[in-house]
């Protein structure tokens, strides 16, 4: 099946795994979240689940993963701006198909890119392992 248009991706690919991992982990999915931080930093995310950590995913605009990145840094950066923010944010950018994933490490200032990726359908199980890793971890 050859997935074109970005809503395809996200009803088919992205949104029922994100739901997947939502009910795995018992937290709840957030799908274009609003977050303001002042007047000049706003927006809405593509997708937040929150527990200890908090876990942002990026739909890569035209199938672009760098450019996806940078707005996946940004957004990672501006929730840990917030006065709840976690230490550490964690994140991902989608192609549907193609999924890179991130850290910031709040203390030290770094973003970090893990050199990576995991593809769907192959890598499906370790992805959704990965995902409710990342939220369950202690």
């Amino acid at each position: 099946m050859r997935l074109t248009s970005e809503t395809a991706k996200r009803e088919i690919l992205v949104a029922p795994v994100l739901s997947r991992v939502a009910v795995l982990s018992q937290q709840i999915l957030r799908i274009e979240y609003p977050l303001k931080v002042n007047n000049f930093l706003q927006g809405n995310l593509d997708y937040l689940l929150r527990s200890r950590h908090s876990l942002v995913v990026v739909e890569a605009t035209r199938d672009d993963l760098t450019r996806g990145f940078t707005q996946l840094a940004t957004e990672m950066i501006a929730l840990s701006l917030l006065e709840d923010a976690p230490d550490r944010v964690y994140g991902a950018v989608t192609m549907g198909n193609v999924w890179v994933f991130g850290v910031l490490e709040v203390a030290a200032r770094t973003v970090t890119q893990d050199i990576g990726s995991y593809t769907l359908p192959d890598n499906l199980s370790e992805l959704v392992h990965i995902l409710v890793g990342i939220l369950e971890e202690i």
